[in-house]
Parts: structure tokens; sequence; C-alpha cells
């Protein structure tokens, strides 16, 4: 989600707000899912009815009404951006709204949210894939609370939701109300490098996913390259993750190849449903998300 604008706005943004956050649990609910897990936002349009699609095309993503309706993504966007922009577009599907292009965020209209139709998207968006409930759980089950975590605390709560660490703020303070907006501005300062570096202890350029044994969901999303830092002592079945290295967080792997792995470390396990990514090229799989894990694309 944007961060909310101090320009007086046209719409009724918390009416709005409210009419997104019941969208969100009416879908999880038709889907049978609970108000509280992270979720695959691609598995629920499946459910859904809706076919979503991975383009190599310089845009956010593509809302298409039609028998079937489609979503199409940019994938040259990172790995989270790709799942809210999945959740954006599944929002206009939901409040029926026409065929929509939404632009790269760099080269859209200076204020998006002054647009009822995008706000209303973001917000769903926001509400779906993270759900107040499942947030607060998040930082309890961890015994850490929302205004004194630190970045890294905040981002691995962010891998948790399958979100951005900027987005995962955004709606903690403007979105839940839970976090506030001076705090969530001052970590908003710290840059991805800089995370990477903090976690890692070293710079590195590839995407990392932190995982930790607080981790509810039975599944992870990944791609060849990206860096995962699991628990310590974590083992992994098949050879779809390499050892990189032991670190006092945890134990360090990379993806690898595509396929379905599974994780285990003592009474924690994930599987870890990793995708390819185009040899010499800047963006990951191209093809339907349903074979998002497979070597070839049944559909080309």
């Amino acid at each position: 989600m944007s961060v909310m604008r101090a320009t007086k706005p046209s719409f009724n943004r918390r009416a709005l707000a409210t009419q997104a956050m019941q969208a969100a649990a009416a879908i999880r609910a038709k889907a049978k899912l609970d108000q509280v897990s992270p979720i695959c936002i691609y598995g629920l349009c499946e459910t859904l009815g809706i076919a979503v699609r991975f383009n190599n095309i310089n845009m956010e993503g593509m809302y298409q009404r039609g028998l079937p309706p489609r979503i199409h993504l940019s994938a040259r966007r990172p790995l989270p951006r790709r799942s809210y922009n999945c959740a954006h577009e599944l929002g206009h599907h939901v409040f029926g709204h026409g065929s929509s292009i939404d632009e790269l965020r760099e080269d859209a209209k200076a204020r998006p949210w002054e647009d009822p139709k995008e706000f209303l998207a973001d917000a769903f968006a926001g509400f779906i894939l993270m759900p107040i409930i499942g947030l607060r759980r998040a930082f309890s089950v961890r015994n850490w609370l929302p205004e004194a975590a630190t970045p890294e605390q905040i981002f691995t709560i962010a891998c948790e939701f399958g979100v951005g660490y900027s987005t995962l703020l955004t709606h903690l303070s403007a979105g839940v109300d839970i976090l506030s907006r001076g705090r969530s501005a001052d970590l908003q300062r710290i840059t991805p490098k800089a995370l990477r570096i903090n976690i890692l202890g070293a710079l590195t350029p590839e995407p990392l996913i932190v995982a930790d044994r607080h981790r509810s969901a039975p599944t992870l999303d990944a791609e060849v390259k990206t860096l995962l830092l699991l628990p310590p002592a974590t083992e992994v079945v098949g050879g779809g993750l390499a050892f990189e290295r032991d670190l006092a967080s945890g134990r360090l792997f990379r993806a690898i190849k595509p396929g379905i792995f599974q994780a285990r470390a003592d009474d924690w396990a994930v599987f870890i449903r990793i995708a390819p990514v185009q040899k010499d090229q800047p963006y990951g799989y191209v093809g339907l998300a349903q074979y998002r894990h497979l070597e070839e694309d049944p559909d080309e």
C-alpha cells in the first residue's frame, strides 16, 4: 500500500478501507481460508477460477475481465511485489471493476490513492494478505512489540506473509493502525541492501527470505538464486537448495533448481516451492502461476 497523502481526499477513505477489509474477510471465508494465516495469493485466485500468468511486460499488472477472468503480472518485479500486485488485481475483480492496467509505480500518476478504485484495490490487497489478527499473532508468538520491533524483526514477519518490508510497514501504520506513523517512517529508512547486510553479515545482491521456527505457513515460495535463512539445524530433502553456511540466527541456503522440497528442523517443517528464473535475463518465471514450480510451462 502506498503511503497515505496529507491532501484532502475526494472520497471517504475510511469507509472504503472498511469495505476492503470486509471484502477480504468474505473472500477468505468463501475460499475456506481462516482469518489469521498467511496465504498463497495464486492458490486463492485458482480457487476463485481466476487464471494468473507471469509475463515479461513493463508494468505492475493487469486485470482482464472475461470468462475466465485473468490476471497478468510482470515477471520483472521482485517476488514479494508480484504477490502484492496479484492481490491488488484480485481486488479489481472482487469489486467488479473493468479491465485495468496498473503501470510501474515509478511511472504511474503522482497520486494513485486519489483514485478510489486504486485505493480500494490497494486496501483489499493489504487486508487479504495481512489480516490484522494474523499480524497480531505473528508479533505475539515471538514476544515482539510492533512499536519496539527492529528492522530485522519486521523483515522476518514480512517474509512470513510473503510481502515486502515497506509494504508491511505501510499496512501496519496506515492499514491496521498497530504501528505509529513516526516509527514506520523511521523503519522505512532502512534499505533492503542494509537489511541483508545486517542479517547475513555480508553484502549480497541476491534476494533473501527469512523463516524462523514461528513461521506458521506450510509452504514458502522462492526462486532460483534466492537465499533462504532457515532455523538452526535445518535439513533439506532433495537437491533444490544448496547449503551455504551456518549463522548465529540460522542456517543459510541458496535455491538452485525448480521444484518442491521439504525443509525440517526438529518439530518445524515447510515445503519450499522454487520457481525458475530466465537464464541471462533480469526477470523471473514466465508462464501460468500454477506451473511456476516446474521446469517447463505446459501452457507454452
